[in-house]
């Protein structure tokens, strides 16, 4: 464990198989070419997440980052692959200690209504976690819960509403004010600006920005905008295909990418000095998670592959201080 180290995956993995019915089982003894489906969603990440930092991480819709984000959370358990949590494997952790974890680190979810209970009350959906489990009682409780939704930009006057009396904007302060109400110090932003426009977008990142110095929060800020996460992330992981590409200060990555398609994708972030440039989509389709093709995923799309990034796995290295690729063309 390194000093400031929250989170650590290593060789993390995540396969969602769909096994026969009965039909396609008689069917495949039959002769019938039928087979279980698995889906690799997240194949051997490795990374370390430390105190205070925000790290984006980008990638294409379907590339895994959401899987990978719900893994870091407790949502969903890793197939392979082991998470530490402050130096500890999350899945020998004491009960004492994963309610630690558990309420440590939070998530919030790209679409703010339906994560949000349109049963329940928004002082009941921001502050029933807290109240269970003990970080305020009875008598401090609606101070608290006033506190936590200034502290979002929500009015407390409004707190007996229910979610759908609230705009969009308002609904993910509601999911923020959530998550920040169980004193977290690690949270997983799942395209948390996504739903909302642009214009609300601006003021969302504000506000994580701002509870950021408050309470000396840690962010995983998961997007396929690579304009969104460069104006809050320290450091920026490119996902593709359910595998790591690519870590690098956000400075150094927009400066200079090294990985193919994470100059892939630089080269479509809209600029203002880029107003006359012609806007290419990367060409080719990403390939089936079903199905992913052998060596480098990306080879398949990539103007530089050889035959040997089609036969082998390039492994994620560092070229630079703090600067992970996984490329055969940085090996000469």
């Amino acid at each position: 464990m390194t000093p400031g180290e929250i989170i650590r995956l290593e060789a993390v993995s995540r396969r969602f198989e769909k096994k026969l019915d009965l039909a396609a089982r008689i069917g495949k003894k039959l002769g019938v070419g039928v087979r279980e489906e698995i889906v690799r969603a997240v194949d051997e990440v490795s990374m370390v997440i430390r105190e205070g930092e925000v790290v984006g991480l980008v990638g294409e819709s379907g590339c895994g980052k959401s899987t990978l984000g719900r893994m870091v959370a407790g949502i969903l358990p890793a197939s392979a692959g082991k998470i530490h949590y402050r130096g500890t494997d999350v899945s020998s952790l004491t009960d004492a200690d994963y309610r630690r974890y558990a309420l440590g680190v939070q998530m919030i979810f790209q679409d703010p209504f339906a994560s949000l209970n349109p049963r329940m009350r928004v002082r009941d959906i921001i502050g029933e976690a807290p109240l269970v489990h003990g970080i305020v009682d009875r008598a401090g409780f609606e101070d608290y819960l006033d506190d936590i939704m200034l502290r979002c930009g929500l009015d407390p006057a409004y707190k007996r509403r229910y979610p759908h009396q609230f705009s969009g904007g308002q609904r993910q302060r509601i999911g923020i004010a959530r998550a920040l109400a169980v004193r977290p110090e690690f949270i997983v932003c799942d395209e948390a600006v996504a739903a909302l426009d642009v214009s609300i977008q601006a003021q969302v990142l504000n506000l994580f920005i701002k509870l950021r110095e408050e309470f000396n929060l840690t962010y995983l800020f998961i997007s396929h905008d690579l304009g969104v996460v460069e104006h809050i992330s320290d450091r920026i992981a490119i996902m593709y295909l359910g595998r790591l590409v690519e870590s690098a200060r956000a400075e150094a990555l927009f400066e200079a990418p090294n990985h193919p398609y994470t100059q892939a994708l630089l080269r479509e972030v809209p600029r203002l000095e880029n107003r006359r440039f012609n806007f290419e989509p990367i060409s080719g389709e990403i390939p089936s998670p079903l199905e992913p093709p052998p060596g480098c995923h990306f080879h398949p799309r990539c103007p530089h592959a050889t035959d040997r990034c089609r036969q082998e796995v390039p492994a994620l290295k560092e070229i630079a201080p703090h600067w992970l690729s996984a490329c055969h063309l940085n090996e000469g």
